[in-house]
């Protein structure tokens, strides 16, 4: 029987303590309905968790009048601040930002953190950036792999690849993503769901998976254009490791305790 119990990571852990302030050698801008709020180079990073950082965007090089102090304090983990509304002509987000207040690491003090979705859009020099910053310390490796992967679930082969491309991700389990012409589609089911990735960019399909016993929504996914640092795994289909069973040459791989920041900060309060 398959031992489907969640296991200690096998993969590099997240490493950056909270509360570590670095330097962003990047511009950062962000835009609402199309306008500019803020456009720096002298933001910095603040780490809340060590999966990745937060952008501390300077007051100075915010645009005028875009904030309005809501006369509330928050206590975050990392220091004390003062809830921000974004006001952009007719447009108004209440929680929109928080400044920095003395008792937050020195580096920050004085800085805006904005919430990730009250921007509509956000940049890294001229490129969009999804989801949240891009963490400098993540490491992305897309392998080209001879090692057989089988997919399995309730006793269903899902597919069987003589190979693979192998995502390897700095905190997070490996990724299997396999040639369309080893799944069973039969099995499978496409759905409207679209996520995003800093690192990989926008998936292009996904899709539920039907067993004799039940249907998984949302269990495989793929990129028909990833980003360029993972141009190998375009068109590929990948499984959630933590949600089926996984042969590797032959040897069942156990499956990944789940990766979150709401995981983690439950259990670390």
């Amino acid at each position: 029987m398959t031992d489907r119990r969640p296991h200690p990571p096998e993969h590099p852990a997240m490493i950056v303590p909270v509360g570590h302030v670095e330097p962003v050698a990047r511009r950062i801008r962000g835009y609402v309905a199309g306008h500019p709020v803020f456009d720096t180079v002298r933001a910095r990073y603040v780490w809340l968790w060590p999966g990745y950082p937060h952008y501390c965007v300077p007051s100075e090089d915010i645009v005028e009048g875009a904030l309005a102090d809501e006369g509330r304090s928050l206590a975050l983990r990392v220091g004390g601040a003062r809830r921000q509304t974004l006001r952009m002509g007719s447009l108004t987000r209440p929680g929109a930002a928080w400044e920095w207040a003395g008792d937050a690491p020195s580096g920050i003090v004085g800085h805006v953190t904005f919430r990730w979705e009250a921007i509509d859009a956000w940049f890294e020099e001229d490129e969009q950036v999804f989801v949240h910053p891009r963490n400098p310390y993540t490491r992305v490796d897309a392998l080209r792999s001879g090692r057989g992967v089988r997919v399995m679930l309730d006793g269903t082969v899902l597919a069987d690849a003589p190979y693979s491309v192998m995502v390897l991700e700095t905190g997070l389990p490996t990724r299997y993503y396999l040639d369309r012409s080893y799944l069973d589609w039969t099995r499978m089911r496409r759905t409207g769901t679209v996520t995003s990735c800093p690192y990989k960019g926008r998936t292009s399909d996904y899709w539920a998976v039907r067993t004799d016993r039940a249907t998984y929504p949302d269990i495989a996914w793929s990129y028909d254009v990833p980003a360029r640092e993972v141009t190998p795994i375009a068109g590929l289909v990948a499984f959630h490791n933590e949600r089926v069973d996984l042969c590797l040459d032959g040897q069942p791989l156990p499956r990944p305790a789940p990766v979150s920041r709401a995981i983690w900060e439950r259990e670390h309060r």
